[in-house]
């Protein structure tokens, strides 16, 4: 008989490229890694270094060249769309930084809609859907339509959608990246307190420093490999415009302004400065700069 293993995810070898010859992109490099039961995992690393194509072969939405990913004991790499349509309707669980609702349904409904794939359907989902919408605050706002809920609003019903089927593991891409630093703080944290409450796991992708003080463990994936973050680089400012610390070598949200490039945590407050530069520089000048 099987040992039963702590690791709700094993990933051994992974490989993924693009394109052929002199073209051709290994995104992902040969990485091993585990998500044990109650942890949450961040996965930061330069743009470009291939995290995102490594969550997507992690959830089941990408297929490696090469290498094996388990899934709450299950091998999914064999598996066929159909096969991996039905786990991660079952046992996986995404929450997206542009938050993803339909704009046609309600606040529940939205979060019910991933139950229609699930054992006992929508009416089985009932019970677990009203204890969502009170442990994030969503009960009030049950009706409203995503056009009227806030940023924070949005996104915590974006969690609750990701919850209903009670997932295994849940990835989650950039998920405070439209967020306030206030809001994105709170989603962190619901985020953490779900993996220990739930016994289950999170994966998460992020350029956000204050994911450092949440997570259990970070990885750092650099041109497609895993690497030591005691050789990495930072260069820590401000976002001119919350006072967010962004670090600056890693930022993807940036502005430019009078020959000199800022940095941001979010595309609200790129919105913000360029709305109104000249207010924010004078606020930050001169640490929130990059030559």
């Amino acid at each position: 008989m099987q040992k039963k293993t702590n690791n709700i995810l094993c990933a051994e070898h992974l490989v993924k490229t693009f394109g052929s010859g002199h073209t051709e992109v290994r995104a992902v490099d040969d990485v091993s890694l585990t998500v044990a039961r109650g942890e949450l995992v961040a996965i930061m690393g330069p743009s470009g270094s291939g995290k995102t194509t490594l969550v997507s072969m992690l959830g089941a939405l990408l297929t490696p060249n090469s290498g094996a990913i388990t899934i709450d004991e299950e091998e999914i790499t064999s598996l066929g769309q159909t096969g991996l349509a039905n786990l991660r309707a079952r046992k996986i669980g995404f929450i997206f930084q542009s938050f993803n609702l339909l704009e046609a349904l309600s606040l529940e409904e939205n979060i019910l809609f991933p139950a229609h794939r699930s054992q006992g359907g929508v009416t089985a989902a009932k019970p677990r859907v009203e204890a969502l919408m009170e442990r994030l605050n969503l009960t009030e706002r049950r009706r409203a339509l995503p056009k009227t809920l806030s940023g924070g609003e949005m996104q915590r019903t974006a969690i609750a959608r990701a919850l209903i089927n009670q997932p295994r593991i849940v990835f989650a891409d950039e998920p405070t990246g439209n967020l306030d630093s206030y809001n994105g703080q709170e989603v962190l944290m619901i985020l953490h307190d779900i993996a220990r409450d739930q016994d289950c796991a999170i994966v998460l992708v992020s350029h956000d420093p204050q994911i450092e003080e949440v997570a259990d463990r970070l990885l750092w994936l650099e041109d497609g490999e895993i690497r030591n973050r005691k050789t990495e680089r930072h260069s820590w400012v401000r976002d001119p415009v919350c006072g967010m610390r962004v670090d600056a070598w890693t930022a993807t949200l940036v502005a430019d302004h009078a020959g000199k490039r800022y940095v941001f945590c979010s595309e609200r407050c790129v919105e913000r400065f360029k709305a109104e530069p000249v207010r924010y520089i004078s606020l930050t000048e001169p640490t929130n700069t990059q030559s």
